[in-house]
């Protein structure tokens, strides 16, 4: 009768090569970078969805705008409100991520074009333009404040009692259906 023996468990690990080893801890390395990547990446992208709503200045008479209305303000297409009033966008840059919502949905083109949209729009209009572009939200609330007849695309978090809500397609923001939502 012949016996057989059975390597012991912490022998059997002596038989691997060292580089099949360090392949293994480099792989489940690179997994590891790899998920945290797109975790940082989904975080940031959903960072920048915002919700954004259309804000006016309080002597306006305006409580609501359609959607055709706000892309003829955007565009420069429309001058004044139905009181008589200039009517001005007040808005982030283009180039923000806070605003690819609104050229998404509200321009439907890229960013390049928006730039020259923005610049035809003001184009004769020195003294009063149709389109303003400011650094952060609270300096687009503000200037939405100080000017009759402005409204502004504003982050929902950035509102304050300077400035009047206005209702885009009946709704408000925060309400399902809001065309402005950005998750």
């Amino acid at each position: 009768m012949t016996f057989v023996t059975v390597e012991p468990l912490f022998d059997f690990r002596e038989n691997h090569c060292k580089a099949d080893s360090a392949l293994l801890e480099s792989a489940v390395s690179y997994r590891h970078t790899l998920s945290l990547c797109i975790f940082l990446a989904a975080s940031i992208s959903l960072a920048a969805a915002r919700d954004l709503a259309v804000v006016s200045n309080k002597s306006n008479s305006v409580s609501a705008i359609t959607v055709p209305d706000l892309v003829k303000f955007s565009k420069g297409q429309t001058n004044r409100w139905p009181d008589g009033k200039s009517v001005t966008l007040i808005m982030r840059s283009p180039s923000t991520a806070e605003m690819k919502l609104f050229l998404e949905k509200i321009y439907e083109v890229p960013e390049s074009q928006v730039k020259e949209i923005i610049a035809a729009a003001n184009h004769g209009r020195m003294g009063h333009p149709a389109v303003i572009i400011v650094d952060s939200d609270d300096d687009l609330v503000n200037k939405v404040a100080s000017i009759p007849g402005a409204i502004g695309v504003v982050d929902v978090y950035a509102i304050n009692s300077s400035v009047a809500v206005v209702k885009l397609a009946g709704k408000l923001p925060l309400e399902p259906g809001y065309l402005l939502h950005g998750n």
